[in-house]
């Protein structure tokens, strides 16, 4: 049996739009407007899932999905860092900043580590492997990183070499926990 998994990144906010770490801000006008206008282009599903943050939830919404938040598709909890831009923070402590680019076991900002993150979303992913059907979930684009690197097999280190535009989906399918990628198109 073929398991599909549809991750759908959220629209545009504030915080994106001036490189800060996710703060609980809702979409902007024009990531609002781009999301209702792509409501529709998703493939009918039998789970449809979301991050509980603020813009995936507006996301989802604006996208006319009735989700249920999932715990384990949280955010990076980038904790004291939550809401900071990353200028500031590369000025204030740039080798935190350069250890938790490099390392995927640092979190010198109190919160997670790029393994933690990608150990939680692959076991959500393994947890879906025996499932029939499609799940559509709206997830933070580090979730979605998260998502290829373990559906790739890859080392943590590419997590950061994959890039996740706002309303954009990643596609897997898979059996038995053998995943295949069809990266991202444009919502719409």
């Amino acid at each position: 049996m073929t398991s599909r998994v549809t991750l759908i990144s959220p629209a545009v906010t504030e915080a994106l739009r001036e490189a800060r770490f996710d703060d609980g801000c809702s979409l902007d006008a024009s990531g609002r407007r781009l999301a209702q206008a792509a409501a529709g282009s998703l493939p009918a599903a039998e789970r449809v899932v979301r991050s509980p943050t603020v813009r995936c939830r507006e996301t989802a919404a604006a996208l006319g999905l009735d989700a249920t938040d999932a715990v384990s598709l949280a955010g990076l909890d980038a904790g004291r860092w939550r809401g900071s831009s990353l200028a500031a923070v590369s000025a204030e402590e740039p080798d935190a900043l350069a250890r938790w680019l490099s390392d995927p076991d640092a979190a010198p900002h109190g919160g997670e580590s790029v393994r933690a993150v990608c150990d939680r979303v692959g076991a959500w992913l393994d947890s879906l492997a025996g499932e029939a059907g499609r799940t559509v979930a709206v997830a933070e684009p580090e979730v979605v990183r998260a998502a290829v690197v373990r559906a790739l097999g890859a080392p943590e280190s590419a997590f950061w070499r994959t890039d996740v535009p706002p309303l954009t989906a990643v596609e897997l399918s898979g059996r038995a926990g053998r995943w295949n990628v069809r990266l991202g198109h444009p919502l719409g």
